[in-house]
Formats: structure tokens, sequence, C-alpha cells
């Protein structure tokens, strides 16, 4: 488990450096989105990297990795999204989405810690293409919930779908960052 913390410490450090410098550059003008653009901006990256899996090729240079912390810092957002809400404007300063940010991070980490107690770190025998997948049906899941105006009967949230999302898009990028150094 040690081992799985670190990795994890080092690709969230990845996702949350290219958050805090899209700050830099945009500021917070994602806070106009509502969580269900915040879904389809997920889909459309987690279709490309299957995409690129199926057909082995891309033409667009930017790669799965990229692709992987866009997925992990979306659920983010979506996740201060439900949280704060929709907002008409950028009304948060780059501090206080950071805190938000690292809030929701560790959230999703600590869940992460306590199903992989669990599970016993089975992800480590996944493949990044079934990662995927399993990311894809998570957000048909979100989407249709997200139709149902949130309300479930016998399954998680849309938090717990998001959460788990960011996750899986952790550890693909454990394996595609950090096990291909090897």
């Amino acid at each position: 488990m040690e081992k799985t913390k670190q990795q994890f410490e080092q690709v969230i450090d990845k996702c949350r450096k290219v958050f805090t410098d899209k700050q830099k550059d945009y500021g917070t003008a994602w806070r106009i989105l509502r969580p269900t653009s915040l879904t389809d901006q997920i889909y459309i990256k987690a279709n490309r990297i299957r995409s690129i899996e199926e057909k082995g090729v891309q033409k667009v240079e930017e790669g799965k990795i990229p692709e992987f912390i866009g997925i992990v810092n979306y659920s983010v957002m979506a996740l201060i999204q439900l949280e704060l809400g929709a907002s008409k404007c950028p009304d948060l300063s780059n501090e206080e989405a950071l805190k938000l940010y690292n809030k929701h991070i560790y959230e999703s980490r600590d869940l992460m810690f306590n199903k992989n107690h669990d599970y016993g770190e089975a992800w480590r025998n996944m493949r990044v293409s079934s990662l995927t997948d399993i990311i894809l049906m998570k957000l048909l899941r979100i989407k249709q919930i997200e139709d149902n105006q949130g309300k479930t009967f016998v399954s998680e949230g849309l938090d717990a779908n998001y959460q788990d999302i960011i996750n899986y898009s952790l550890f693909a990028l454990i394996k595609l960052i950090l096990e291909n150094e090897k």
C-alpha cells in the first residue's frame, strides 16, 4: 500500500500542476459550467482515449496521458460544481479553487485507499483499456442519473461516480507514466 500512496501523490501532483497552470491562463472560467456540461467534457476525453486505443494511431499529438489528466481535473471541477452549484461568472479566486481542488482530490484518494484495501490492489492487473471502458461506463451512469434529476433508487450518486472516475484515471496514469519508467 505504501507504494500506491507514493504513486498516487506523484500523479496527483502532475494533475494539480496542470490545474494550477490552466488557472493562470483562464482563471476559474469553468465555474459557469453546469455539471452536465462537465460530464460531457469528460466523456469527450474518455471517448478520445478509447478511439486512440482502438485505432492504434492518433492525428493530434496530445496523447492519452494529457487526456487522463484532463479527466481527473474535470471530474474534480464537477465535484466542486456539485458542492457549490454553477455560477454565472468566475467567482472563485485561484487560491479558493485550489483549496477546493485539494479537498475533493484527497476525499477521492481516501475513498480509493479504502476500496484498494478491500480489493487487494486488483487494479494493478488491469489493462489501461479496461480502465478506459469502466470510465466510459461510469459516465453513462452519470448521464442517466443526471437525466433522472440526480435521483437513484439503490445506486451511488453523482459524487461517488465522479470519485471513481478520478481514481480509475489515476490508476491509468500510474500505469502509463510511473510503471513505464521502470
